[in-house]
Order: structure tokens, then sequence, then C-alpha cells
């Protein structure tokens, strides 16, 4: 099988010492993102995800999509249609059960977009569009970006993974700050999604 992140696994090696060595120990890039997801699966699964191990927002998104044996993934209609307690059983707080509710409306009335309309739109464009709806942020759209759409562009400079794992790679004392770390990231242009997928994978000393 082709290694289609070859190119930027390579990029990013040649960049310093400690890139190339974080990256042969990682070996090749693993990325998987799921383009068949629509704008608004993904951003409730962000949602679900957000402040949370994987395998807790895995539980939760089991339990949600458990309500709906019949489909592969609840509509934004059934969602609006399932009261609180139901939706508290999955495991979502009350705040994240708002901003899903709100994103299912938001669906509805054509605020968030469909795959194809998603998809011909510019990072930024979206982003500005997205986090308009509670509880919505530039992280959670950056994760709609990433692992839907397939941009490879894109450096979620608020995440605490991707701060830490620079932090750790380079042997710093402290994180950098979201600003410091968008300049930093400049220089992993035009494979910051690949940066941020080796990042999150630094090992703890």
């Amino acid at each position: 099988m082709t290694d289609i992140y070859q190119p930027a696994s390579e990029f990013l090696a040649a960049l310093d010492d400690d890139w190339r060595r974080h990256i042969a120990a990682v070996g090749p890039c693993l990325h998987q993102p799921h383009p068949a997801r629509d704008p608004y699966e993904s951003l409730v699964r962000a949602i679900a995800y957000q402040q949370l191990h994987a395998k807790a927002g895995d539980a939760i998104v089991g339990r949600l999509r458990a309500l709906f044996p019949d489909d592969a993934f609840p509509r934004p209609e059934q969602i609006l249609a399932t009261d609180f307690a139901q939706m508290r059983s999955c495991g979502f707080s009350a705040s994240k059960i708002a901003t899903i509710q709100g994103i299912a409306q938001a669906t509805l009335d054509g605020v968030v977009p469909d795959y194809p309309t998603a998809l011909a739109m510019d990072d930024e464009m979206l982003i500005e569009r997205l986090i308009t709806l509670r509880g919505v942020g530039r992280w959670t759209v950056e994760m709609l970006l990433i692992y839907s759409l397939e941009r490879p562009d894109i450096l979620p400079a608020d995440d605490f993974g991707v701060r830490e794992g620079y932090r750790r790679m380079k042997g710093m004392s402290v994180q950098p700050t979201r600003k410091q770390m968008i300049e930093i990231g400049l220089d992993w242009t035009p494979y910051r999604t690949v940066a941020a997928w080796y990042l999150w994978r630094v090992p703890s000393k």
C-alpha cells in the first residue's frame, strides 16, 4: 500500500534532528480521516470527545448510536426529539446536550452545510461560519476539517496534545502559547495536519 503521507513525513523529518528522531521512532503517518461523515455528524462527534480521553468519547458516542439502532448515526430531527434524560444517560453534560441540540437545529436551518457545500468552502470561511454556534469553537471545526474534509494543512493550535507534544519533543519547560504555536507551525506548511498527528504521539518522558 502506498504511504500517501510519506512526502509530509519526509518534509517534517528534514526540519531538524528532533523531528527526524521522533518521526523515525513513530514510523509512517497512519492518519485515518472519515470522509463519509457530513459536517453535522463530525461536529456532534467532536463535541462528544471534547475534554475527554478517546475511550470515554467512544463510549458516549456508542451509547448515543444505540438509542437509534436502525440508523448509522442519529439525524438532526432525531436528536431534537430525544429528551434530556436520554441524552444524559449517554454521558453528555447539560452543556454538551445544549450544544448538540443547537448543531442539530442549525443543520436543519442550513447554517451547518452539507458535505459538498463544506468541501467547496475554504478553511477560514467554514470556521467563521460554524463558531457562531453555541459551544462550537475553532478546535471543534478544525477536527471537522482534519477528519471529515481531509484538509492537509490544519494546525489545531489550541489543542493541549499538540502544544504538549511540541513541548516534550523540544524539551521545553513550558508549553508554547497558542500564538507561539501558530508562528512555529508556519514552518510546517503545507503539512500541518500531519505535523499535528505526529505531535499527538510524542511520548511522555
